[in-house]
């Protein structure tokens, strides 16, 4: 009965969010559907009269699987402008090109300047790495970003995100039943960083990344750029819980330090930055509750506006990052 219960719960979500109909047509088969779970289930009470409606079931949901299997993720959809360009670089030697670094400027969600660029950064010149939270669900829940600093004052971020088609939005059930292909941006910081602080009025955390060698830096930006050739050689589906802005940031860290442990704040990602200090991964010598409160760069974006010093500017006074300096 319960795997009847739970059969009949998925298949109703995948039918509303897989099904190209109108709302009265997918009530229409999802009711549908429901009721055969529901015939299913009361076989377990009286199995001598209903066990037709199992049979029943059984082959409807083989059914569903066989259509389930048939719903493949693409690169050709009519892509929303900021996840328009994926991740496309490639390193030569010490050379890293990246043919779409985003660089909108950015109004209102929907008022903007689209700007992708061709950027060339110096490896040897890599110094930094920052660890983002942008919370925009409650405390427990944050999109994680990852920022590379170089010696010339330059930020390029990376961000795992949905790739939404045109008029579409998040919806975190969604993210469960194959609704998002999933797309690994590069960008600047006040595009990606001030969108959400200053545009979208999410609350937004910075960390200094502590104990990394300036090779454990290049391994991790490497892993970005493979990240991204991965994605664009097979498109694969967002999933809220396996799959997501935190647990791709996780396994790609976990390349140069393989013993990080599984934790359920990779889940609640809103306390990721706990889990990092708890791995000596931040700020060596201040306590945790200092790094929050001058990890929150939220009044210093909103101050800094669309500014060139943008990078350096939200990064004051955060602990392991020389005054005046991004890096």
């Amino acid at each position: 009965m319960l795997a009847c219960a739970l059969v009949a719960l998925w298949g109703g979500f995948a039918l509303w969010f897989q099904i190209p109909a109108g709302v009265a047509l997918r009530s229409g088969m999802i009711g549908i559907w429901v009721l055969a779970g529901v015939l299913a289930m009361r076989a377990g009470w009286t199995p001598s009269r209903h066990w037709r409606s199992v049979l029943l079931f059984a082959g409807m949901f083989g059914l569903m699987l066989g259509w389930w299997s048939t719903i493949t993720p693409s690169q050709d959809r009519a892509w929303a402008d900021d996840v328009a360009q994926p991740l496309r670089a490639a390193v030569h030697g010490q050379r890293l090109v990246v043919e779409n670094v985003r660089d909108f400027t950015w109004r209102t969600e929907s008022d903007y300047d689209i700007r992708w660029q061709r950027r060339e950064y110096d490896l040897a010149q890599l110094q930094s790495a920052d660890l983002i939270l942008s919370y925009w669900m409650g405390p427990a829940i944050a999109h994680t970003l990852v920022s590379f600093g170089f010696a010339d004052g330059r930020q390029l971020v990376f961000s795992l995100e949905i790739r939404k088609q045109r008029g579409e939005s998040f919806s975190a059930l969604g993210g469960f039943f194959r609704k998002f292909e999933t797309v690994l941006v590069a960008a600047d910081e006040r595009d990606i960083v001030r969108v959400r602080s200053n545009v979208r009025g999410e609350d937004v955390y910075l960390y200094r990344i502590h104990g990394l060698s300036q090779p454990d830096l290049q391994e991790l930006l490497r892993a970005y750029v493979s990240e991204g050739d991965a994605l664009l050689r097979a498109p694969r589906f967002y999933n809220t819980l396996t799959s997501n802005c935190t647990t791709v940031a996780f396994e790609l860290m976990r390349r140069i330090a393989p013993g990080l442990p599984l934790d359920y704040r990779l889940l609640l990602s809103g306390y990721l930055d706990r889990y990092a200090f708890d791995m000596g991964g931040l700020t060596p010598g201040t306590d945790f509750q200092r790094l929050r409160e001058r990890g929150r760069i939220t009044g210093r974006a909103l101050q800094a506006g669309d500014s060139a010093d943008f990078s350096r500017r939200i990064r004051q006074d955060i602990p392991g990052i020389p005054k005046g300096s991004t890096q």
